[in-house]
């Protein structure tokens, strides 16, 4: 279970990493620009506003991270219920709820009935649209409402996760990026590399155990409904 959840998910993390990384030499000017054809070459320091721009784009990879890691943790539940030939009927109640919401809001009764043949199977994956999961909305309380309603833990170790407290952060100025209403250069100009990596370090503390409260949650069946079933 564990490679499928976190698979991508570490590699995410790598690749902002290693972003995060460079934008640190650049502000410790151990990375300069190199300018010219062979042999006339220039060496020229970053200039201010560009590194200002790479820094804010930093919030942009990490909110990428969060959201692609909280899609692909929904889509291995649901791929769990479905390899696993779970009935709507032994589904608890929360998760019906889920899927009778998903079938309201995200289908037509004719595309619908193209995709199911047994309804009290098929409707399971038939319900979901991984497309339409999220929408520049996940921060730490969106996540744990996301896990009260599926029915997983969003606990964490506060002293290395803050509780997600950094989240808020990433999909505000996010946000505003994506919409016009912030400038890269004013997003970067008050934070340093070293700032953006802590948050990081949290966030991906955050992100990998939410990935293994999800990961109990399916080895435990939690998803199953025990109350009509006799021992």
């Amino acid at each position: 279970m564990r490679s499928i959840l976190f698979e991508e998910f570490n590699e995410r993390a790598k690749e902002v990493s290693k972003y995060l990384m460079f934008i640190k030499n650049l502000e410790q000017e151990t990375v300069q620009l190199s300018i010219g054809i062979p042999g006339k070459k220039k060496i020229r320091k970053i200039d201010s506003d560009l590194e200002k721009t790479l820094k804010a784009s930093g919030f942009l990879m990490l909110y990428n991270l969060i959201e692609s890691t909280m899609r692909n943790a929904i889509q291995v539940i649901f791929d769990e219920l479905s390899s696993e030939g779970i009935s709507f009927d032994e589904m608890k109640p929360y998760l019906k709820k889920i899927i009778i919401k998903n079938i309201k809001n995200n289908h037509s009764p004719d595309n619908l009935l193209d995709n199911i043949q047994s309804i009290s199977f098929d409707i399971i994956s038939a319900s979901f649209d991984k497309e339409k999961l999220f929408s520049g909305n996940l921060d730490a309380k969106k996540i744990k409402a996301i896990a009260k309603e599926y029915g997983f833990s969003s606990t964490t170790n506060a002293r290395k996760t803050g509780n997600g407290s950094d989240l808020v952060t990433i999909k505000t100025n996010r946000n505003g990026l994506a919409h016009g209403f912030y400038s890269f250069k004013d997003v970067g100009k008050d934070i340093s590399a070293d700032e953006l990596l802590e948050i990081k370090r949290k966030v991906v503390f955050y992100l990998r155990e939410i990935l293994q409260n999800i990961e109990k949650y399916l080895a435990n069946k939690d998803y199953l409904d025990s109350s009509g079933i006799t021992p």
